[in-house]
């Protein structure tokens, strides 16, 4: 598998597609931060760590209705076209409902955190 982060976020819109209540997902300790800004933002539930065989991520969807809450989730810095930013670049997902998930000199974060601390770095994906 050469691109993890896109692995973690097609097992998310496959399961929400079926309506599965949790996804598992192979832990790393990025995937990890990315499903942390998943569940402080409201786009998924709880999120806990498995050991086993192999140590996973157990991550509850949220659905309001019938409807998943996540409507689009998008790999946008792929491995082979990365995609950065200056601080006075920050993107806008949906005129700023949804967000982008940003790695940044600070660590992972919200690109609504990015522009408030005035950062720049590669957006990872956006969520709306």
């Amino acid at each position: 598998m050469t691109d993890p982060i896109a692995d973690m976020l097609t097992r998310i819109r496959n399961a929400q597609h079926i309506k599965m209540a949790i996804v598992e997902v192979p832990f790393s300790s990025v995937k990890q931060r990315i499903a942390d800004i998943l569940k402080q933002e409201g786009y998924i539930g709880n999120v806990e760590t498995t050991e086993g065989s192999r140590k996973m991520l157990v991550l509850e969807l949220n659905y309001v209705g019938l409807q998943a809450r996540i409507q689009s989730l998008k790999r946008e810095s792929k491995p082979g076209h990365r995609r950065y930013f200056k601080a006075d670049e920050n993107p806008r997902v949906l005129n700023d409902y949804g967000i982008a998930i940003v790695s940044t000199s600070q660590g992972l974060m919200t690109n609504k955190k990015a522009r408030t601390l005035g950062l720049g770095g590669e957006v990872i994906c956006s969520v709306y």
